[in-house]
């Protein structure tokens, strides 16, 4: 289920909520996915959005949709569609 949040970040360029475990300890925060392999997907955070980062997909625990965000495709297609006309 997690992997499905990921796919759904790095599809829209929508930013989710996400539990994972840094350094033995639990940490928390918003972020978006640029890239997504087998075993490890390459994020920016909110905090530092110019620096990429990298992470196993053992590490991450929990993933949701970010606050303000219902996960509708379609909205988000449109939305998509519409910044592209811009």
């Amino acid at each position: 289920m997690v992997r499905r949040f990921l796919e759904y970040s790095l599809r829209y360029h929508r930013p989710i909520k996400a539990v994972w475990l840094e350094e033995g300890k639990m940490a928390s925060g918003n972020l978006t996915v640029l890239t997504l392999a087998e075993d490890s997907f390459t994020f920016v955070t909110s905090r530092a959005k110019k620096t990429p980062r990298e992470m196993a997909l053992d590490d991450l625990l929990s993933a949701a949709y970010a606050r303000g965000d219902d996960g509708d495709t379609l909205k988000n297609t449109e939305r998509m569609k519409d910044e592209k006309t811009d």
